[in-house]
């Protein structure tokens, strides 16, 4: 589990201190955000204006050492103003294919329900098998390929909704809220003067965190606990409440997350507290209710939390086996 400077939690415990440089009282969700790199997922920053969304996406992408894009999402965005285009060149009377934002590492989706569904769509194949086809011709992405999105809650003016298609491809989604009274006062010292983010280096380079997500897959997850993130999974597609429940891609999502915060933890085994602790982040966003669930005040984090508490955990002796693969 070593990658180019050390540990899997070495560079992690990097990217989270960088990062925290910059957003103050925000360790829980920055930590999150490095499971998620870490699982090879995209990540969906959502909560309300000027809390801080596009300064996380930013702060990560600053530490780590790739090819990084910026595109703000706006109603008039074309498909190809994210992919590219191919133009005619009078010079050698051929079209040639022009890349667009997309031909990045880390690609910042600012704002990316400002834009109309047909463009959001443009993300879907880079997103899931990291190429983009214009034309007829493919264009594999250089890896990592990370989607930092953020996004303005749907009640606001202006947005879209997000495809179902779309925000199933996205591992996470991570909510920020407001700070407290004490760490507003932080933020006000740290901005007084200059941003600190004029002054973030990276930490990490591309090879570290290919490293760190090839030493993530090997994280032993016993048989019995596959299975219970199965049954998390499927209580999702059969409950009274659940309209559409978790896919498949949620439960692998949910599974290399878990192995993610293991390794971040120095653990070379999965517990079931890995998976508890993540299956809000990976699965919520995913499920939508039935109309009468949401008049009952239900919300997809509730039911989920029901779900959590009434599935029957592996027991306990089964976490003594996870990481020296013994029998008991």
């Amino acid at each position: 589990m070593q990658v180019e400077n050390g540990s899997v939690e070495a560079l992690g415990s990097r990217i989270v201190e960088n990062v925290g440089h910059v957003l103050v009282g925000k360790a829980a969700e920055i930590e999150l955000c490095v499971i998620a790199l870490l699982s090879r997922g995209h990540i969906l920053i959502e909560d309300v204006p000027g809390v801080g969304k596009t300064m996380l996406a930013k702060s990560l992408a600053r530490s780590l050492s790739c090819g990084f894009e910026r595109l703000q999402f706006t109603p008039d965005l074309l498909p190809s103003d994210v992919t590219g285009v191919n133009i005619y060149s009078p010079s050698t009377q051929q079209f040639e294919f022009r890349q667009g934002p997309i031909f990045t590492q880390i690609l910042l989706a600012d704002e990316i329900n400002r834009a109309t569904p047909k463009t959001q769509s443009a993300l879907l194949e880079a997103m899931e098998e990291k190429q983009v086809t214009v034309d007829g011709t493919t264009y594999p992405l250089a890896l990592p390929f990370l989607v930092l999105a953020t996004q303005n809650p749907v009640e606001f003016a202006g947005t879209f909704p997000l495809p179902e298609a779309q925000v199933d491809r996205f591992l996470m989604r991570v909510n920020l809220g407001y700070l407290d009274v004490a760490h507003e006062v932080q933020v006000l010292d740290r901005f007084q003067r200059s941003s600190p983010i004029d002054q973030l280096e990276p930490v990490a380079s591309a090879d570290d965190l290919l490293a760190g997500q090839q030493a993530v897959q090997e994280i032993y997850v016993d048989d019995q606990l596959k299975e219970y993130i199965a049954r998390v999974t499927h209580r999702t597609r059969s409950h009274a409440d659940i309209g559409l429940g978790a896919s498949s891609r949620g439960s692998l999502g949910l599974f290399r997350a878990a192995q993610a915060r293991a390794a971040l933890e120095g653990r070379d085994f999965v517990t079931p507290d890995d998976v508890k602790a993540l299956a809000q982040p990976v699965l919520a966003h995913r499920l939508i209710l039935k109309a009468n669930a949401e008049l009952r005040g239900l919300t997809p984090a509730k039911v989920l939390t029901q779900i959590l508490e009434t599935e029957p955990v592996p027991p306990p002796n089964v976490v003594s086996r996870f990481g020296r693969r013994v029998a008991s």
